[in-house]
């Protein structure tokens, strides 16, 4: 066996948030036969198995009982070129945004406004991640996974995924898919998506009058920056609580009370709220408890500020959310993966 098993393995390095916890057994997939090999392995012991990426959407409350499987896969492949219309390929434990720095750096548009996310181009299509008016789904043709159930592969198209606001078909059926590769429908010429106000305003602040992709993921990554504390440096895991959507009765009420509220209206009829605007308003901005907190400058981020336990940053989250459905009669829903 390749596969290289290592006992009472420490996770701080491997969770964004750096809680303190250890896996049982740990190992490192470089490609698919050791994914095959760690199956084989944990079944052969009674383990279950538990996939990691980047470990930045992840809360871990407890040592892992299990063999922690970590995807560092590396590989980026050109598939088809046509000059306008590009499709590339990446293995799934190529980390996120130097996979987008790698398509900018060839330039092709597509991802520039996902850039500065963590995490791995395997974990991506999970939770569908989304930023500055563009989602996974909007870009991506296909990926390759493993079912740990018959041990096939299987190639998924965009309507197989089921992919919706921050959830696809793979969230919902947990410890089945191991993804090994993804693909993205990239281009040269299509348009930039320009919507949403602090990407223009950073954009007129650098002088840029007409932005390329480049020019874009720049200005993102400046705002990100300022707004989303760095996990190297303060333990995060990014926005804790997904934007609720709701229906368009309730954010009439709330907004006639609250003038200041942030919705975005949808094509189905209801209302995405901010969920940091809310988590704001009701206070918690710059709360700390012990080790225990929410960012000073976005109330949507929890921070560990050294030792906190993922049960510290859990009660924390449960106050909160507690507190929003008190005062908003809503229910905000945690974003992270909790263990």
């Amino acid at each position: 066996m390749s596969l290289s098993v290592q006992e009472r393995v420490s996770l701080k390095a491997h969770n964004s948030f750096a809680v303190e916890v250890s896996a049982r057994e740990f190992a490192e997939a470089h490609n698919d036969e050791q994914v095959r090999e760690a199956l084989a392995y944990a079944s052969g012991k009674g383990l279950p198995l538990l996939l990691l990426g980047g470990g930045s959407n992840l809360l871990l409350t407890a040592d892992v009982e299990a063999l922690v499987l970590r995807m560092v896969s590396r590989g980026i492949r050109v598939l088809h070129d046509d000059g306008e219309q590009v499709l590339v390929e990446s293995e799934a434990g190529e980390p996120w945004h130097p996979f987008v720095q790698w398509t900018l750096q060839r330039g092709l548009v597509g991802l520039e406004n996902l850039s500065l996310i963590p995490g791995t181009v395997g974990a991506a299509p999970m939770q569908n991640i989304g930023a500055y008016g563009v989602e996974l789904k909007d870009v991506f043709a296909g990926l390759t996974a493993l079912d740990r159930q018959t041990g096939e592969l299987r190639e998924f198209t965009l309507s197989d995924c089921a992919f919706a606001y921050r959830d696809s078909l793979f969230k919902r059926e947990p410890g089945r898919w191991v993804i090994l590769r993804v693909r993205f429908a990239l281009s040269r010429t299509a348009p930039l998506h320009l919507d949403y106000g602090p990407v223009r305003q950073r954009l007129s602040e650098q002088g840029v009058d007409v932005p390329t992709a480049v020019d874009v993921s720049r200005a993102i990554c400046a705002v990100r920056s300022e707004k989303l504390p760095d996990p190297a440096v303060l333990g995060n895991a990014g926005s804790f609580f997904k934007n609720p959507l709701v229906s368009a009765e309730l954010a009439q009420r709330l907004g006639r009370e609250y003038p200041g509220l942030v919705a975005y209206p949808q094509a189905d009829g209801r209302v995405k709220l901010a969920a940091g605007w809310l988590i704001e308003r009701a206070g918690w901005k710059g709360f700390r408890e012990g080790d225990a907190g929410v960012h000073r400058l976005q109330a949507l981020v929890l921070v560990n500020y050294g030792q906190a336990t993922g049960l510290q940053l859990l009660a924390l989250a449960q106050r909160i959310q507690a507190d929003i459905v008190q005062r908003f009669s809503l229910e905000l829903e945690i974003e992270p993966n909790v263990l």
